[in-house]
């Protein structure tokens, strides 16, 4: 549909946003450290916008908003591979010894590694054609990922930051209130399912 080019667009905002402060200094004194917190950011933000299109598509009675799902959770996965990139690349300079260590000797470092591996296969199955390859109930169990993703990145964000935790509790409190909906969501339908009468068979005695 048409609104999904301007949405695109607007979902490339912060890449041109941290472009034009590069080119205009405007990277702070560390501008490895402004690029690995910007882009870890917009990860977490464009998760939690991906998690509450369901929730907002229901509550607010707009079912269209579903066709921005999937582009909003490869941005997602976008901006994740420009932080992990960042890290492994201009932080590390692809020394894979010293990264291997980090992620077992650093806890927030794995918690990030393991927030970013697991979006890689929602990334790789968010076609259609994964979709009629797995199936509806797997591809659906598959990416129910995205919730432990979201849930590492937090854990990664706070571990990072160690003494303001104001954001990181702000995406915790989003995505534990997203997490709670789906919870109930789903204990209501088991619910409603329990209490459907059993088919009764024509012409049984």
């Amino acid at each position: 549909m048409r609104i999904k080019a301007p949405v695109f667009v607007l979902c490339l905002c912060p890449l041109f946003l941290l472009g034009w402060r590069a080119l205009h200094n405007g990277l702070g004194a560390n501008p490895i450290e402004f690029i690995t917190h910007f882009t870890g950011d917009w990860t977490l933000q464009f998760l939690v916008i991906t998690l509450a299109i369901t929730p907002l598509r229901k509550l607010l009675g707009l079912p269209d908003l579903i066709q921005f799902r999937r582009m909003l959770g490869l941005f997602a996965f976008f901006y994740g591979s420009l932080h992990f990139l960042t890290y492994i690349w201009l932080d590390k300079f692809f020394d894979f010894s010293e990264i291997g260590k980090d992620v077992v000797k650093r806890p927030f470092i794995t918690a990030g590694f393991l927030g970013f591996v697991l979006m890689v296969p929602l990334a790789i199955t968010s076609t259609r054609g994964w979709i009629r390859r797995l199936g509806g109930a797997r591809w659906q169990m598959l990416h129910r990922l995205v919730y432990v993703s979201a849930v590492a990145g937090v854990v990664h964000y706070y571990w990072l930051v160690k003494s303001d935790v104001r954001w990181p509790l702000a995406y915790a409190a989003a995505v534990g209130v997203l997490l709670l909906y789906r919870i109930v969501v789903k204990l209501r339908q088991s619910s409603n399912a329990g209490r459907r009468p059993a088919p009764q068979v024509v012409g049984s005695r």
